[in-house]
């Protein structure tokens, strides 16, 4: 018997399409969704209003963002902090205004103070400044946090936030500027096999150090968060553990079966030195860690590639 209602807010992008079709396989869940692309702008209030009344959602998980790699927030900084405060604003205000019981709210790990070779912990999510890559988009969602810190405090809404760190996976961006490194590094290095170049330059000194999430293990997150009791306070979800952008360049290579150089330009920013999260409450309170191992995850990813690229 369908009991509750769910409302994922950007259904059609990389990870809600992720969320959709796993929660699609649960069927006891009356599944909604909305995105731009079906004609919907969150970052118009009324709009975003208007479609919590129609539908009156029991849960909204928030999926919905304007994103992309170090250039693409480099580039973009102002539309990429407007859009996306005014896409959590507006989600969470009219959940408020339309009684959602429950609110699940993925924040990215680039939030986190910039450090050098410590693992984020949940007690140190205030501790420090961004780094400047990553300052824009890390301080919306923030802010973010912050809103549903507050809506708590004077109107008792319950929200569950959990701390994701770049994910991957099949139907992931493949675009130069939208890519995250992973993504870039797979689309540049397969091309380069297929065009017979003989070098593949990659961004940086391949020095900087991060963890990577299986789209599928962080959709699996945002459902287990379902089941858990309600929690503002950042919960990391990851692997905790980390390699370098070299190290994963290789893989990558190796997966794609390339023969050529690897040339890593100097010249191009590193983004921040560390990226990696301290999952030890994740464990506690969820019981569960995400099992798709790294080589394991980018071979899925290299298949769908090469079928929809």
């Amino acid at each position: 018997m369908i009991s509750k209602t769910i409302f994922v807010a950007g259904g059609t992008g990389f990870l809600g399409k992720s969320l959709i079709k796993k929660l699609q396989k649960k069927k006891k869940f009356n599944i909604i969704t909305t995105s731009l692309s079906l004609g919907t702008d969150f970052r118009d209030f009324n709009q975003t209003l208007e479609y919590f009344k129609k539908n009156k959602p029991d849960i909204a998980i928030h999926s919905a963002a304007y994103i992309g790699g170090i250039k693409f927030g480099l580039d973009h900084a102002g539309e990429v902090y407007f859009n996306n405060i005014l896409i959590s604003t507006n989600l969470i205000e009219a959940a408020r205004l339309t009684g959602t019981e429950l609110f699940i709210s993925p924040i990215a790990n680039c939030a986190y103070p910039d450090v050098v070779n410590k693992d984020f912990k949940e007690t140190e999510f205030w501790n420090g400044a961004l780094h400047p890559s990553v300052m824009v988009y890390g301080m919306v969602r923030k802010a973010q946090w912050s809103q549903t810190w507050a809506y708590t405090k004077q109107y008792g809404m319950k929200f569950i936030n959990l701390v994701l760190p770049n994910m991957y996976g099949p139907g992931d961006y493949f675009d130069a500027e939208r890519s995250h490194a992973l993504g870039a590094l797979l689309m540049k290095i397969t091309n380069a096999k297929k065009k017979n170049l003989p070098e593949v330059v990659v961004w940086g000194t391949g020095k900087p150090v991060r963890e990577w999430l299986y789209v599928d293990d962080g959709a699996e997150a945002l459902i287990r968060a379902l089941d858990i009791n309600y929690y503002v306070d950042p919960i990391n979800i990851g692997i905790g553990r980390g390699i370098s952008i070299k190290y994963l360049a290789q893989l990558i290579k190796r997966i794609v079966g390339y023969k050529g150089k690897l040339i890593f330009d100097k010249t191009k920013p590193d983004g921040a030195p560390y990226k990696v999260m301290d999952v030890s409450l994740c464990r506690k309170i969820f019981r569960w860690l995400p099992k798709t191992e790294l080589t394991e995850g980018v071979e899925k990813t290299y298949k769908w590639y090469l079928s929809n690229q």
